[in-house]
C-alpha cells in the first residue's frame, strides 16, 4: 500500500448515540449517559490511539446530538471532512441495556435516522482514494438510500486498490428482513480482503455450524485473503490461506460494557496490516496481532461507551505481557 496516501484507514457508517445506563437519580429513576456510537468510528477512535490518519464518512443530524458527535469524533482524533450534517433528519439514538456480565441489548430510535440517509452524492470519494484501508459494515446497507452509498464508496475503494475490511456488526432490529441482512452480509464477503466476524456472526451469514467449515466455505467461494472470527469470553481465531491461530481472551473480572470490543479487537488488527501485508502474513505476525487486539478489547470491556474509552499503545503492551494462550495448527 502506498504510504504517501492521506489517510491510513477511512471508515464509511453509522455515528450515533449510545444511551447507557449510569445508575439512578435520587427518584430511583434510570440515569442514562450519552456516549459517541457507531462501530465504524469506534475502529478509527483506536486507530487514532496508534496514532494512525484517519477520516470518517457518515451523515448526522443537525441537533444537540449531531453536534456532539461531531465534537467527539473530532476530540478522538478522527478527520471529519466527509460527515455530512442533515436539517431535514435527526441524529440516530440508541438506547442501551446492559446485563450482570456486560453484555448487552439495543433499542434504536432510527425510522428514520440521520446515518441511513446518506446519499450517493454526498460520498467524499476523494477521501477514500487518499486512503490506504477502506472499512464499513452492514447498518449502512439496510436501507436502499446508503446502501447506494455504500455500494459506491467500496466500488471507488476496490478503483484505487485500496484493502477492503468488513465487519457485518449484525443488528436485527434494524433489519426489516432477516433474508436481506444475510444477503447483504454475503455481498461484503465478496468484496473485502479482510473480514472481520462474530461467531455467531458467521452461522447465520453461512447456516454453516461448524467455524472451520464455515469459514472454509467463505474462503473458497470468495477468496477472502484473512477472516477474522471473535468470540467474546471464548476468543479469536484468525483464518488465512491454509492456516490457523487461535487466541484466548484476556478474561477480566472487571468487565462493565462489552460495547466496543469487537471494533477495538478490528481496529487493532486493521493497524498491524498497515506495517504488514496480508500477502506477506506469518504465523508470528498473527500471534502478535492477536495478543495486541485481544488485550485492547480486554481492556474497553472494563470501560463505559467505546468510542472515548479506547486503550493507549502502552496500556495493552501492558495487558499483553501477561499470561495468554494462542492455539493453532495447519488447516485440513
Amino acid at each position: 500500500m502506498e504510504n504517501q496516501k492521506k489517510y491510513d484507514v477511512t471508515a464509511l457508517g453509522e455515528l450515533l448515540i449510545d444511551f447507557t445506563p449510569a445508575g439512578t437519580s435520587a427518584q430511583g429513576s434510570p440515569i442514562l449517559e450519552q456516549n459517541p456510537g457507531g462501530a465504524p468510528c469506534n475502529v478509527l477512535a483506536m486507530l487514532a490511539r496508534y496514532k494512525r490518519t484517519t477520516g470518517f464518512i457518515g451523515k448526522i443530524g443537525n441537533d444537540i446530538h449531531g453536534r456532539f458527535l461531531s465534537k467527539a469524533v473530532r476530540d478522538a482524533g478522527i478527520g471529519i471532512q466527509g460527515l455530512v450534517m442533515s436539517d431535514e433528519v435527526h441524529t440516530t439514538l440508541a438506547f442501551v441495556s446492559i446485563d450482570g456480565a456486560g453484555d448487552r441489548n439495543f433499542s434504536f430510535y432510527r425510522n428514520p435516522g440521520a446515518d441511513m440517509a446518506l446519499t450517493e452524492d454526498e460520498v467524499d470519494l476523494d477521501m477514500i482514494r487518499s486512503s490506504r484501508i477502506f472499512h464499513f459494515g452492514t447498518l449502512s446497507m439496510t436501507h436502499e438510500a446508503v446502501r447506494k452509498a455504500t455500494k459506491r464508496a467500496i466500488a471507488c475503494a476496490k478503483e484505487c486498490g485500496c484493502l477492503i475490511s468488513f465487519d457485518p456488526n449484525l443488528r436485527p432490529p434494524l433489519w426489516e428482513d432477516m433474508e436481506e441482512a444475510r444477503k447483504q452480509m454475503l455481498h461484503g464477503a465478496s468484496l473485502c480482503h479482510v473480514l472481520k466476524i462474530g461467531d455467531e456472526e458467521l452461522r447465520f451469514m453461512t447456516r454453516i455450524e461448524d467455524e472451520k467449515q464455515a469459514v472454509g466455505h467463505l474462503q473458497a467461494v470468495y477468496g477472502i485473503p484473512l477472516i477474522l472470527v471473535t468470540a467474546g469470553a471464548d476468543g479469536s481465531t484468525a483464518y488465512w490461506g491454509e492456516e490457523f491461530l487461535k487466541a484466548e481472551a484476556f478474561r477480566t473480572d472487571r468487565t462493565i460494557d462489552t460495547t466496543g470490543a469487537g471494533d477495538t479487537f478490528c481496529g487493532c488488527c486493521l493497524n498491524y496490516l498497515l506495517d504488514h501485508p496480508v500477502d506477506s502474513l506469518d504465523r508470528e505476525g498473527v500471534r502478535e496481532m492477536l495478543t495486541m487486539a485481544s488485550a485492547a478489547a480486554s481492556i474497553v470491556t472494563t470501560r463505559k461507551g467505546a468510542l472515548r474509552s479506547m486503550p493507549d499503545p502502552e496500556e495493552i503492551e501492558a495487558v499483553a505481557g501477561t499470561s495468554h494462550t494462542i492455539l493453532g495448527r495447519n488447516v485440513l
